[in-house]
């Protein structure tokens, strides 16, 4: 009986280290296919971008390239579940956004901060409120004094329930004590081609997402949800000039599922490191006018816990389940 449990052990012990050895031997070489990232949302939007500039400025810190699949959908919850549950093997990335940490708070995923491994905070953006360039506001003061006037008939696109530029807009109506009409969509992109052909009054988006209308001349910005004026914009006031204390926006980042081995992980924290100071990358966001705010793994689950406490704490306040 005893050299049978004897046996036993020594076969868990052979078996467990045979596993640790394939880990391994399967970290160094890797990778050895492409790498997908998931964006969870539409095309031509902020995160489909920086996912984009991304993958084009790894080509020299990554031996196989990355290729971007866009699944949009639910505010993000589509793209970021389907990594979630993807095969832990480091061949599938989330370039996850704030509604991350959200739409748990809002009963509308079951998952929790601990179901991913993080590889890297990328992106901060804030929101801000759009128009058409002839839309009759001149400043954001005219556009919340008709609000005011018209409670629930400005239509503000946002990236569907639940989406960072939803829970600005809501914010922004408890802030001001004003009401509008919320029309959500598959992504911000969506919202802001509605926009510009005229379906929709306004979008709750970040500027780099309405940048390339901007500068056509379609689109004016009113008013930015940052605390102090950002690059870029420097023209464009805050709400906070108004006397509205409102600051609210979105983040970027990559993920892997929680059971993607630690030697992966780190392979890809290592190279994100070194592909976030190539020329490519900053020109990218820079000319894209995406927001960079970098964090490593560790901090960047940190910060995702915080924020995730943050949505919690201000989802009953407005009534955002509901």
């Amino acid at each position: 009986m005893r050299n049978n449990r004897f046996l036993m052990f020594l076969n868990l012990i052979f078996t467990v280290f045979a596993i640790s050895l394939s880990v391994h031997l399967k970290a160094n070489d890797y990778p050895t296919k492409s790498i997908e990232i998931v964006v969870p949302s539409s095309a031509s939007g902020g995160t489909d971008a920086l996912a984009r500039i991304y993958a084009e400025a790894a080509k020299k810190h990554l031996s196989q390239p990355i290729l971007i699949s866009n699944k949009p959908g639910a505010a993000g919850a589509i793209g970021m579940k389907s990594v979630m549950t993807a095969s832990p093997d480091g061949y599938k990335m989330a370039m996850v956004v704030a509604a991350l940490a959200i739409l748990p708070n809002l009963g509308q995923t079951q998952w929790s901060m601990d179901d991913f491994k993080y590889v890297a905070k990328l992106n901060d953006d804030p929101s801000a409120i759009t128009v058409k360039a002839d839309a009759p506001w001149i400043t954001i003061d005219d556009f919340l004094a008709d609000a005011k006037k018209r409670p629930g008939e400005i239509s503000v696109g946002n990236a569907g329930p639940g989406s960072i530029w939803h829970i600005a807009t809501a914010a922004l109506e408890d802030k001001a004590n004003i009401k509008l009409k919320h029309i959500p969509f598959q992504g911000s992109s969506p919202a802001v081609v509605a926009l510009l052909g005229g379906h929709i009054d306004a979008v709750s988006v970040s500027p780099a997402e309405v940048a390339a209308q901007v500068n056509a001349g379609k689109f004016k910005i009113l008013a930015i949800m940052s605390d102090t004026r950002i690059k870029g914009y420097e023209t464009i006031p805050t709400l906070k000039e108004r006397k509205i204390d409102l600051s609210i926006g979105t983040w970027r980042g990559l993920t892997l599922p929680k059971d993607t081995p630690t030697e992966i992980v780190d392979i890809l924290r290592e190279a994100t490191k070194k592909i976030i100071l190539e020329q490519s990358y900053i020109q990218g966001t820079e000319r894209s006018g995406l927001g960079t705010a970098y964090l490593d793994g560790p901090d960047f689950k940190i910060f995702v816990d915080s924020n995730f406490r943050y949505f919690k704490e201000l989802a009953p306040k407005l009534n955002l389940k509901n």
